[in-house]
């Protein structure tokens, strides 16, 4: 018998794929996947002000999806662990490999 998460547990995975819904935090979450990197450069790749970055990354944060860590004057931020990182790797692989048609 499979064990049932209980309903907190359902509630927190549906609020986090609902932020990872937003494309616009899905793409800063895939490009904090590679390595470490701050606001201004993850605006510049996305072409997004960092005002906007920033508060995408606020909600992220608080939801233990990026952590961030500060060096000097600058936060660099990346995914929060290994299940985060795994687990978006993974669906991109799911969806970029050839699907056979169903009869």
């Amino acid at each position: 018998m499979i064990n049932q998460p209980n309903d907190n547990s359902v509630a927190e995975l549906a609020d986090l794929f609902r932020l990872l819904g937003d494309t616009t935090r899905l793409r800063i979450v895939l490009i904090c996947l590679t390595q470490p990197i701050a606001v201004n450069d993850i605006a510049s790749a996305l072409e997004l002000s960092p005002s906007l970055v920033s508060h995408h990354l606020r909600l992220l944060r608080a939801t233990h999806i990026v952590k961030a860590e500060r060096h000097g004057k600058q936060v660099f931020y990346e995914a929060a662990d290994q299940h985060i990182s795994g687990m978006l790797s993974d669906m991109l692989e799911h969806i970029t490999e050839p699907h056979p048609e169903t009869e």
